[in-house]
C-alpha cells in the first residue's frame, strides 16, 4: 500500500514537473520570437528609410518595405496575445548589455550596415525557434533571410556608385585610338579639373585596348578622377576602372553587374523616353540623356533635343539614378542645359577638338560651378540632382 501511494505521488510530481518545463519552454520560445521579430522589423525600417531618404530610391525602399510586410504577415500566424503576454522587458537579462566590438555609428551608412547585419541574425533565430512546431513558417522566414542578403548587396553596390558619381559635374569623353592622343588629352582634362573621363576607343583590339586602358585608369586614379570605359565591360574590369558606360546595343546592365569584381559605376545611354524607362528598370548608377544638340561624335543618332531632357527628368525623380546631359554641348549652349535642371554635363569634341583642352575644361567647369552656386542661393533644380546642391 505504501509503495503504491509513493509511486502515485512520484508520478504526479513528475507530470507536474514536466508540465512546468513545457510551459517554461513555450514561454521562452514566445519571448525569443517576440524579441527577434521586433529586432528584424526595426532593422528593416532602418534599411527602408535609408533607401528612401539617403538614396532617394523608391525601388530599394519599396523592396525593404515589402520585406517588412512579409515578415509581419508570417509572424501574424503566431498568437499576438501570447507574444505580448510573455514579453518581459524589465526581466530581460539582455537589456542594457553592451560589447566592445559593436559596430560604430559615425554616420547613417554605419547605421545601415548595422541594420543589414542585425536583420539576418534575427531572422535566423526566429526560424530555428519555429522549426520543430511550425516548419512551414520557419521555411518562410528562411526565404526572407536569403532575401535580406540580396537586398544588402543591392543597396551597398547602388549606394557606393551613387556616392562616387554624385561628385561628378564635368564628364569628358575621349574618342581616340591613338595612345599618344589619349594620354595627352587625359592629362590635360585632369589638369582642367574634369571630374570624370570616359575612354572610347572603338577600333582597338582587346590586347591594345587593355594596355592603354590600364595606363588611362592609373592616370585618373592618381589624380582622383573617375575613369569610365566605353562599352567593354571586360576591359573595364581588367584595367580596374571605376565604371563602364553601355550603349543600347551593348551588354545588359544586369549581366555587367554579375561580372564585376568590385562595385562598378554602370552607366547607360538613352535617346528617348522609351529607352529611358527601360534603362530605369535595369537600375544603372546613371543614364545619359541625349543627344541634346547635333554632335560630330555620333552623327547617325537623331537629336533628342531639350524636349527629351525636360520630359525625362520628372521620370527619374525618386529613382536615385543620376543623369548626364550629353551630345553637342559646348561653352555656347551649356547654360541652356544647366537651366533645364541638368548639373552633370558630358562633353567630347568641345574639349578634345579644341586648341587647348585644359583651358576649355576649366571654362566649362567654371560655368557649371557658377551655376551651382547660384542655384544654392536661388534653387531652380529639379529631379534627383537637386539633392546634391
Amino acid at each position: 500500500m505504501t509503495s503504491i501511494f509513493l509511486r502515485t505521488h512520484i508520478l504526479i510530481f513528475t507530470d507536474r514537473h514536466r508540465c512546468f518545463i513545457i510551459l517554461a519552454m513555450e514561454r521562452a520560445a514566445y519571448r525569443i520570437i517576440d524579441a527577434n521579430f521586433n529586432r528584424a522589423r526595426e532593422a528593416l525600417r532602418v534599411i527602408e528609410d535609408y533607401c528612401r531618404f539617403c538614396l532617394n530610391c523608391e525601388h530599394l525602399s519599396g523592396r525593404a518595405k515589402d520585406m517588412r510586410h512579409r515578415l509581419s504577415t508570417i509572424i501574424a500566424k503566431v498568437d499576438a496575445g501570447q507574444l505580448l503576454a510573455n514579453r518581459d522587458t524589465p526581466g530581460d537579462v539582455g537589456v542594457g548589455q553592451t560589447t566592445k566590438n559593436v559596430i560604430g555609428r559615425g554616420n547613417l551608412k554605419d547605421s545601415l550596415t548595422a541594420a543589414c547585419k542585425r536583420l539576418p541574425e534575427a531572422l535566423r533565430v526566429i526560424a530555428e525557434t519555429l522549426k520543430s512546431d511550425k516548419p512551414q513558417m520557419a521555411d518562410d522566414i528562411e526565404k526572407l533571410r536569403y532575401d535580406s542578403y540580396t537586398i544588402e548587396k543591392d543597396i551597398v553596390l547602388f549606394a557606393d556608385a551613387q556616392s562616387r558619381f554624385n561628385k561628378v559635374h564635368l564628364y569628358v569623353i575621349i574618342s581616340s585610338n591613338l595612345p599618344a592622343d589619349i594620354f595627352s588629352l587625359t592629362n590635360q582634362c585632369i589638369q582642367g579639373k574634369a571630374d570624370c573621363i570616359q575612354l572610347r576607343a572603338k577600333d582597338l583590339d582587346a590586347e591594345k585596348y587593355f594596355e592603354i586602358a590600364a595606363e588611362f585608369v592609373k592616370m585618373c586614379r592618381d589624380a582622383g578622377v573617375l575613369s569610365i570605359i566605353n562599352d567593354r565591360v571586360d576591359i573595364a574590369i581588367a584595367a580596374g576602372a571605376d565604371g563602364v558606360h553601355l550603349g543600347q546595343n551593348d551588354l545588359p546592365i544586369e549581366q555587367a553587374r554579375k561580372l564585376q569584381l568590385k562595385p562598378l559605376i554602370l552607366g547607360k545611354s538613352t535617346h528617348s523616353i522609351k529607352e529611358l524607362k527601360a534603362a530605369i528598370e535595369e537600375r544603372p548608377a546613371y543614364v545619359s540623356l541625349g543627344p541634346i544638340f547635333k554632335t560630330p561624335t555620333k552623327p547617325d543618332i537623331k537629336v533628342a533635343g531639350m524636349e527629351y531632357v525636360e520630359k525625362g527628368l520628372p521620370i527619374l525623380t525618386d529613382t536615385g539614378i543620376a543623369y548626364v546631359g550629353i551630345g553637342g554641348i559646348n561653352g555656347g549652349n551649356i547654360e541652356k542645359v544647366l537651366t533645364a535642371g541638368v548639373t552633370k554635363v558630358a562633353v567630347s569634341s568641345a574639349v578634345t577638338a579644341s586648341k587647348n583642352p585644359k583651358n576649355e575644361c576649366k571654362k566649362l567647369k567654371y560655368i557649371i560651378e557658377g551655376y551651382l552656386i547660384g542655384s544654392k542661393q536661388c534653387p531652380r533644380m529639379r529631379g534627383s540632382n537637386k539633392r546634391e546642391l
